[in-house]
């Protein structure tokens, strides 16, 4: 079975200080590498005149990328995608702004920094759990779609969409974990007159 994970809900930003430079951390939720790349250049141009913009995003349960944006290797990019992975968040993307404030802080330091200025925005962004789901392909004959149709928006699974062909089809997404209550539901809801098709894994919120 797939594993949940954790993402944002909206954007939140949060500024510290360490040793007089300031560090701006900006996060946005990031369905797409798009979405990465739009909210990393509108960081960008509004911080035109920081002296590093350094990021960090997870896509999915896999895309992950860090950019030190001229800090030594390693420092920045890096501490920020680890503190990302290791709290359970994904599509997420990290900004960190740093306005030098006249203090080397080292390669420990500026890891310190980098990591914590994320781990404290997070502190305070809104947390959605995004739980493993399968895509069912719930097809009906039309005599009985519009009973089935109000059944599924009153029930707690998600419709996604309707097809409306030889037979109708609801695309609905069930918790995997829900999966065999679900069949039982659709069976009584239907008597049996519905077939069920299983696709592709997407994720819900919670």
């Amino acid at each position: 079975m797939a594993a949940p994970y954790r993402t944002i809900r909206n954007v939140i930003e949060h500024e510290t200080e360490v040793r007089r430079s300031r560090f701006l951390c900006a996060l946005a939720p990031a369905p797409s590498e798009e979405a990465v790349r739009e909210f990393v250049a509108a960081r960008r141009r509004l911080h035109a005149d920081a002296t590093h913009n350094c990021t960090a995003y997870v896509l999915g349960t896999g895309q992950r990328r860090a950019d030190d944006d001229g800090e030594p290797g390693g420092t920045a990019g890096t501490p920020m995608l680890e503190m990302l992975t290791r709290r359970g968040f994904a599509d997420v993307v990290a900004v960190v702004t740093r306005y030098f404030g006249g203090v080397l802080l080292g390669a420990g330091g500026l890891a310190r920094a980098y990591g914590g200025a994320v781990g404290e925005a997070l502190d305070r962004a809104e947390v959605v759990e995004m739980v493993p789901a399968t895509l069912v392909a719930v097809s009906i004959d039309h005599g009985h779609a519009g009973r089935l149709e109000n059944d599924l928006r009153a029930s707690p699974y998600a419709l996604r969409g309707v097809d409306y062909g030889a037979r109708v089809t609801f695309e609905v997404a069930v918790a995997e974990d829900g999966v065999p209550e679900f069949e039982r539901w659709l069976a009584t809801a239907t008597a049996g007159r519905a077939a069920a098709g299983f696709g592709e894994l997407v994720y819900l919120p919670r």
